[in-house]
C-alpha cells in the first residue's frame, strides 16, 4: 500500500482524452459529456493544445437563454473558460484534493507539455484515498 504523499495524479487519472474543439456546437459538446458521464471537458485546438474548458454549468446558462430567447446555437469557443485550471500527472493527489474542497472545479484536465493526457475528477480522488487505506 502506497502512502498518500507518494500517490500522484498519474496513478488515478482517466486516460480518456474527451475533449471538444472551439468550433464544436454546444449540442454536440453536451452529447459528448453525457455519453462519457463527465461534468466538463477540456477544449483543444487543432494541435491538441488545451485552450479552454467547458462545463455543464456553462452549457445550462447558454441553453436556457437560447431556448427562452430562441437564439441560434453558440459554439464551445464562445463560452469556454480560456484560463482553465489544469494539473500535471506528477501532482500529488492530496494537494489536488485540498484544492478541490473549495469552490474549485470538480474535474481537471491533466496536461503535460501543453497536451491533454486525460482528466481527473473528485470521484477519482475518492478512489485514491480508499485504495491507499486498503478499503
Amino acid at each position: 500500500m502506497k502512502a498518500l504523499k507518494d500517490i500522484t495524479v498519474r496513478h488515478f487519472m482517466r486516460n480518456t482524452t474527451v475533449a471538444a474543439h472551439p468550433q464544436t456546437t454546444l449540442s454536440e459538446a453536451a452529447k459528448l459529456l453525457l455519453k462519457h458521464g463527465l461534468t466538463g471537458c477540456a477544449v483543444v485546438d487543432d494541435s491538441g493544445k488545451v485552450v479552454g474548458f467547458i462545463s455543464e454549468q456553462d452549457f445550462l446558462k447558454q441553453l436556457i437563454s437560447a431556448g427562452y430567447h430562441g437564439e441560434g446555437e453558440a459554439t464551445v469557443g464562445e463560452l469556454m473558460r480560456t484560463d482553465p485550471l489544469t494539473v500535471s500527472p506528477n501532482d500529488n493527489v492530496v494537494d489536488l484534493a485540498e484544492q478541490m474542497t473549495g469552490p474549485k472545479p470538480k474535474i481537471y484536465p491533466v496536461v503535460e507539455g501543453g497536451k491533454l493526457l486525460g482528466e481527473i475528477a473528485r470521484h477519482d480522488l475518492l478512489r485514491a484515498f480508499l485504495d491507499a487505506r486498503g478499503k
